[in-house]
C-alpha cells in the first residue's frame, strides 16, 4: 500500500511517498509554498522519480502552513504530529523536535513512545526563523544557503543582541559599516538564531535525543550553535525538511490500517 505526504510550507512545497507504512518510496521538494505553484511542481517531480501516480496512492494527508487551503488530498494533519511521526520515522528514539521553518519555529517534546507531551511555538516574530536568515543573508550579499560556510570562517562572532529582525537588519548594517568581518556577522546571526530556538526548547523541555527538523536543519552554523546553546547533541539528517511530508505520509496510512 502507497500513501502520500504533503508539506505546503511558507517559502517550499514537499512531498514523501511510503510503502506499506515502512519504507520511504520517493520525496521532492519544489521552491514555493503557499499561493504558488510549488506543491504541483513538487508532485510532478514526485511521480516523475517514483514512476507511480496520484491513482495508486491510498490516502493522502497535507500539513503545513498552506494545508488550509489545499484540496487535493484526503485529510489533513498538523504539523507537530506530522514532525513527530517524521522525526520518529528517522530517528526512533527521538525525544525532542526542533522545527525551524520559514516562518516559525516549534519545539516538540515526545514520550519515550513517541508521543507529543508539549510543545512551544513561535509563530509572531520572525526572529528564529529561515526568514531571519533570509533577511540578513540579503543584507549580506550572500545566498542563504552559503551562511554556514561563511559563518565558519569567523575568528570573533560578532554579538547580535536586538531581538527584533528590524532592529537586527539596523544592527547588522551599522556593525558592517564599522568593519566587523563578514564571517563573524554571519556567525553572529546563526548564533543569535540558535539563542532564540534554544529559549523556546527551554520551555518545551529538552530529552536527548533531540534532532533539527525544516529547512534551517541544513544550516550547520546554527546546528552547531544550538547545541552549544542547549549543551547537548542535536542530530540532523538529510531528509530533515521532508519530515512533515513524511509524517503526513505515516499518518495516511495509518488510517487504512
Amino acid at each position: 500500500m502507497y500513501t502520500l505526504g504533503i508539506d505546503i510550507g511558507s517559502t517550499t512545497s514537499k512531498c514523501a511517498v511510503i510503502k506499506d507504512g515502512k519504507e520511504l518510496v520517493a520525496h521532492s521538494l519544489q521552491t514555493g509554498g503557499l499561493g504558488t505553484g510549488g506543491p504541483e511542481e513538487a508532485m510532478a517531480q514526485l511521480w516523475q522519480s517514483c514512476g507511480l501516480t496520484r491513482q495508486d496512492m491510498a490516502c493522502a494527508f497535507v500539513t503545513g502552513y498552506g494545508r488550509k487551503n489545499y484540496e487535493g488530498a484526503d485529510g489533513e494533519i498538523s504539523e507537530l504530529t506530522a514532525h513527530a511521526l517524521g522525526g520518529r520515522f528517522v530517528f526512533p528514539d527521538l525525544r525532542t523536535v526542533i522545527d525551524i521553518g520559514g516562518q516559525d519555529a516549534k519545539v516538540i517534546a515526545l514520550s519515550p513512545s513517541g508521543k507529543m507531551v508539549n510543545f512551544v511555538m513561535n509563530d509572531k516574530c520572525a526572529a528564529g526563523t529561515g526568514r531571519f536568515l533570509d533577511v540578513m543573508a540579503s543584507i549580506l550579499r550572500l545566498d542563504v544557503d552559503a551562511l554556514d560556510t561563511e559563518a565558519a570562517k569567523a575568528t570573533a562572532p560578532a554579538a547580535i543582541s536586538s531581538t527584533c529582525t528590524v532592529f537586527a537588519e539596523s544592527e547588522v548594517i551599522s556593525q558592517l559599516a564599522n568593519g566587523v568581518k563578514r564571517p563573524d556577522l554571519v556567525a553572529g546571526i546563526c548564533r543569535s538564531v540558535a539563542s532564540r530556538v534554544a529559549a523556546l526548547a527551554r520551555r518545551a523541555g529538552v530529552t536527548e535525543r533531540v534532532c533539527l527538523s525544516g529547512g534551517v536543519a541544513q544550516n550547520d552554523a546554527v546546528r552547531q550553535a544550538l547545541s552549544d546553546e542547549l549543551n547537548v547533541p542535536v542530530s540532523v539528517d538529510p531528509l530533515a525538511q521532508y519530515f512533515g511530508a513524511i509524517g503526513a505520509a505515516l499518518w495516511a496510512y495509518k488510517q487504512q490500517v
